[in-house]
């Protein structure tokens, strides 16, 4: 038999059977049971009909990690539209680019950011704008009269609530029929080698990654999750859809805060959260200096991804907040986990050996095949020194790059066919655990954002002061890695230190503020080939002299 895979299915799910249990408990002190969420979609998906988003339209997400954001992503998805998130952290020239780019239909933004939109509304094809805090924003939602009908004048925002209410009980919302195969999300990258390239994802490969995550990070249907990942985050690494479709509950949040995790978690009986190595750090530093509770009655597992954190950090989150931690690792393009470091046959789960083990990226997950290879696609002995290409096979690999036909046949046959090419290089040990040396790409993974060089090299040039630039990944014990620049300047700088904090603060005024360049160091010359190209390699490798790998891992 065949059924089609549709992420409809997850809250579908979830209504079916737990309808009178929690589901979700939302930044505003309000909780709703699946039922209720469910009422919320419907009512969301009306909405969006009734100004004509139907199957296959684009709808933007910028949120968070409220409730709205669940609401909003189902509510588009039950419509066949696709759900596009954006991420919050980039500025409003970066908005403009990705919602031309993806010709988006309509968006729902945040209260807190929707003031991004703004400014460039006339510039994009987006006609329906949605927020949850109207009166907030600048052009307010319209008379009393529209806002009753839940149907603003044009150029006004349209308030979420008030929409959902105006659809009334039991709105009669057609769902189209759905393939497997139809795109249902587009995850825009970091913009790592130029500019942001839309990745699709279907109803297949969505659902399939959230039953592997389901599976690997074994979420239960008593599982209390918080929300310290960013949804927008290839949605949230599938939990958007595994977390739902279980039954378990969301503990939303408006960013991260160590404070409020700790409080939260022992408040919530939280069980299960995912943690950026920078999030360990900053509830580490907190522990340290406060002593909070690190649990409440349930037993807490906790997922990181990005740089590989030290044994060290490893050691405290188990040993002393008494966590259980899960190392993975993906890309956006990979759904994105692919693999986990999560192989208790290969440790004592009390023994000190595990954290050497938990600090690899580890195994390849169920029906996931990941390969290192050699600059000729065959793969490198098992001996954790030969260095190759990490490349991987899945179901819950991408479909290819929005629009980018020429982008995505590059990604998937560079070195072998038919796999996609991560761009990070690898050694494999004799169990077949992964083990991330270095980046092919000139890729900054900072407190789990990239950050592509180039961008931040094309704004240094800008600059009166600079002559030449390169900048690569340094180390950095609060982010794992950190943008620095070796800077030729344009003649002797008068006061080194003063032009230093110039260059930083004028990359923050063009750029997201975390894409800012952290150091630099001014040289007279940079390290090129015989052709001028700049050897980066030999700056890195001197910025990671004192380092295991040339990977920040804090």
């Amino acid at each position: 038999m065949h059924k089609p895979l549709l992420v409809t299915d997850f809250l579908d799910r979830a209504r079916r059977h737990y309808g009178d249990d929690e589901a979700v408990v939302a930044t505003t002190g309000e909780r709703f049971t699946y039922a209720e969420l469910g009422d919320r979609v419907d009512r969301f998906s009306a909405a969006l009909a009734e100004r004509g988003i139907g199957k296959g339209d684009r709808v933007a997400v910028l949120d968070p990690n409220t409730h709205y954001h669940l609401e909003a992503a189902y509510g588009t998805m039950g419509l066949g539209a696709v759900h596009t998130p954006l991420n919050y952290r980039l500025t409003p020239d970066d908005f403009e680019y990705i919602l031309n780019d993806a010709e988006v239909d309509a968006i729902y933004a945040d209260r807190e950011y929707a003031g991004k939109i703004e400014p460039i509304r006339d510039d994009v094809p987006t006609e329906t704008f949605v927020t949850n805090g109207a009166d907030a924003v600048d052009g307010e939602a319209g008379s009393a009269s529209d806002a009753s009908s839940g149907s603003p004048r044009d150029g006004d925002w349209a308030d979420f609530d008030t929409l959902v209410d105006a659809a009334g009980p039991d709105p009669d919302v057609d769902r189209p029929e759905m393939a497997e195969d139809d795109v249902i999300t587009i995850n825009y990258t970091s913009g790592t080698t130029g500019d942001p390239k839309g990745v699709m994802r279907t109803h297949r490969t969505e659902t399939l990654h959230a039953y592997l995550v389901s599976v690997h990070q074994e979420i239960r249907d008593d599982d209390t999750y918080l929300w310290t990942l960013p949804m927008f985050h290839v949605n949230g690494w599938g939990h958007i859809y595994a977390i739902t479709g279980m039954g378990a509950t969301h503990v939303c949040t408006r960013g991260v805060d160590a404070e409020r995790i700790f409080e939260t978690v022992a408040a919530e009986d939280v069980s299960y959260l995912c943690c950026a190595p920078t999030v360990l750090n900053m509830l580490i530093d907190y522990y340290e200096a406060h002593d909070p509770p690190t649990t409440g009655a349930a037993d807490v597992r906790v997922a990181t991804a990005g740089s590989a954190p030290p044994e060290a950090t490893i050691r405290t989150v188990e040993d002393e907040f008494g966590w259980y931690l899960k190392h993975v690792y993906g890309a956006t393009e990979t759904g994105p986990l692919i693999t986990t470091s999560d192989a208790r046959r290969h440790f004592d789960d009390d023994g000190p050996d595990r954290f050497a083990v938990k600090k690899r990226q580890g195994l390849g997950y169920l029906g996931t095949e990941v390969r290192v290879v050699d600059e000729d696609g065959a793969d490198v002995p098992r001996d954790d020194e030969t260095v190759g290409e990490v490349v991987v096979r899945g179901n819950q690999v991408m479909e290819g790059y929005w629009n980018k036909p020429e982008a995505t046949e590059a990604a998937f046959s560079e070195r072998i066919e038919g796999y996609y090419h991560t761009g990070d290089l690898a050694t494999v040990d004799d169990e077949g655990m992964i083990a991330i040396q270095d980046r092919k790409k000139d890729i900054i993974v900072s407190g789990g954002e990239n950050i592509s060089t180039i961008e931040l090299e094309d704004a240094l040039f800008e600059h009166e002061a600079v002559a030449d630039v390169a900048v690569i990944p340094a180390p950095s014990d609060e982010w794992g890695e950190a943008p620095k620049a070796f800077v030729v300047p344009d003649g002797e700088p008068d006061d080194p230190a003063a032009l230093e904090d110039e260059l930083t603060s004028f990359t923050r005024e063009r750029l997201a503020s975390y894409k800012a360049v952290r150091r630099v160091e001014f040289v007279d010359d940079l390290p090129t080939t015989a052709t001028g190209k700049v050897q980066k390699y030999e700056l890195r490798e001197r910025e990671w002299d004192d380092e295991d790998r040339m990977v920040g891992e804090g």
